[in-house]
């Protein structure tokens, strides 16, 4: 669905629902949205009041049949405190619960600010809310289907930079979906090749050349670990190189996702409660397939490669043992301790790749330990890097883009609990500091002088609880929206 702006007069517009923005006010509220003339005002105010309404944030108010409105309802949206009216990310979940609570409309317009910051935060929790997964549903209820479209009503004409905000929301929220649709695919629609297959059908149309390496091909590159966490399968593992190279571009941003299609634990084989939300411990790669797609339909100035290492851990009579040696890409060999520790194995190979173009930065994503949700829980990622101003850098554009984020160290001592007698390394250290010892692990594979930053979206990725503000239940489209503030930055130097 394409968001689109309109200068229909509230009062005239013909819609389902026509949502208009309140604010606490003592014990009712005000209406915070522009355009309404006084009596139409004074008609919200006094209905939201005789319902109780009270304008706290993410609070909802159907009113249904008021009258001078051509609308069949009326919708009052609450932002929350006034003095926090530049919270952008509150205006995006509170429009995100208001469209999530209109299932089955065909038609829903926005009396929307215009200023083009909180336009944008209008469009792209009501963009991201109207989802919905259904593909291998032989059924479907109309009633819970998102609105058919979104209409965001200005007093006048569109300025530019109204219009160019509404176009990045339609272009980042198709992709933030892309993901979504990637991670909750089930895992035998989903395989390594289809994966891949996936990646090279996101960019068709855009300038993005995208390079598949089969395990003939990662044999010859030596990637031990690509090629050791996919050989219990019958789906063999791929690598997909996208890059997007426009002309002028001064910055070079590699970006790097872990693709583990389904991940069993292989061999250390994990429990079989929720084990089906292993189909999206390949969140990592859907983020780094959908951000190259955004920002190259954003025409934004900066060279960027994805990188997309995937895999299917499975147990079989092929798979590799706990004690198995590797050898990575860069010549580094790895004890394989515990063969559920495999997604630093194939993003090893990817960010020794990566780093052989000596970007500006690297980043990696991936849903990699069950620790950063013990240190972080299951809504903010953890942020790791080799360099302070990097990681300083991503989490600002994590919070430009809305996506909770929080910075934390990688100490030095914890490289020596990933300490092997057989190998250089080994794959998991002592069990504690699990995040930070992953992040470790990562670091051996970039050079010095490189600047890399390793996201841990391990709780962040797929939310296995109700729906809130503008996120469904399932893959969430993770680090997305990062990747594409990344992006801008760079590009403007």
């Amino acid at each position: 669905m394409t968001l689109t702006l309109a200068q229909t007069p509230p009062k005239t517009t013909n819609c389902d629902a026509l949502l208009v923005a309140v604010r606490p006010k003592g014990r009712t509220v005000e209406v915070a949205s522009r355009g309404l003339t006084a009596a139409l005002t004074k008609a919200v105010t006094d209905a939201t009041g005789a319902l109780g309404a009270t304008g706290k944030s993410g609070e909802v108010t159907k009113i249904g049949g008021l009258s001078g409105f051509n609308a069949q309802m009326i919708v009052a949206v609450g932002l929350g405190d006034p003095k926090a009216q530049d919270d952008l990310e509150a205006i995006r979940r509170a429009y995100g619960n208001a469209i999530r609570a209109l299932g089955g409309l065909k038609k829903v317009a926005i009396l929307a600010d215009p200023q083009p910051a909180h336009l944008q935060a209008t469009a792209m929790g009501a963009q991201l809310a109207a989802y919905s997964f259904t593909a291998f549903k032989s059924k479907t209820d109309p009633k819970s289907a998102p609105p058919a479209s979104i209409v965001l009503l200005l007093s006048g004409p569109g300025t530019a930079a109204q219009k160019l905000a509404v176009a990045e929301v339609n272009i980042i929220s198709s992709a933030v979906d892309l993901t979504r649709d990637l991670v909750n695919t089930p895992p035998n629609a989903l395989p390594p090749i289809a994966l891949a297959a996936a990646a090279k059908k996101a960019v068709t149309g855009l300038p993005v050349t995208v390079t598949i390496w089969d395990e003939r091909a990662l044999k010859r590159a030596g990637c031990g670990g690509i090629l050791g966490v996919g050989q219990g399968s019958v789906n063999p593992p791929r690598l997909v190189k996208m890059v997007y190279a426009p002309r002028g571009a001064k910055a070079h941003l590699a970006i790097v996702g872990k693709g583990i299609t389904f991940d069993t634990g292989g061999i250390s084989i994990k429990p079989a409660k929720n084990m089906d939300e292993m189909k999206g411990d390949m969140a990592g790669a859907a983020a780094v397939i959908s951000a190259v797609q955004a920002i190259a339909a954003l025409g934004l100035k900066v060279k960027v490669t994805g990188w997309v290492p995937t895999a299917e851990n499975m147990p079989s009579g092929t798979a590799q043992r706990p004690g198995d040696v590797i050898t990575m890409h860069n010549g580094m060999t790895v004890e394989v301790l515990n063969t559920d520790a495999e997604g630093r194995l194939v993003l090893g190979d990817a960010l020794a790749l990566a780093a052989k173009e000596k970007p500006t930065l690297i980043i990696d994503v991936a849903t990699l330990t069950g620790a950063q949700r013990v240190a972080l829980g299951s809504r903010t990622a953890g942020v790791m890097s080799n360099d302070d101003a990097a990681r300083a850098q991503v989490c600002a554009a994590a919070e430009a883009g809305g996506e909770a984020m929080w910075p934390m160290p990688l100490p030095d001592d914890l490289l020596a609990t990933l300490d092997s007698a057989t190998a250089d390394i080994a794959n998991i250290g002592d069990g504690f500091g699990g995040m930070l010892s992953a992040g470790v692990f990562l670091k051996q594979f970039i050079p010095d002088g490189q600047p890399w930053v390793h996201l841990d979206i391990a709780g962040p990725a797929f939310n296995d609880k109700a729906p809130y503000g503008y996120t469904p239940k399932g893959g969430t489209g993770a680090a997305v929206r990062t990747f594409v503030q990344v992006a801008k930055g760079l590009a403007a130097g």
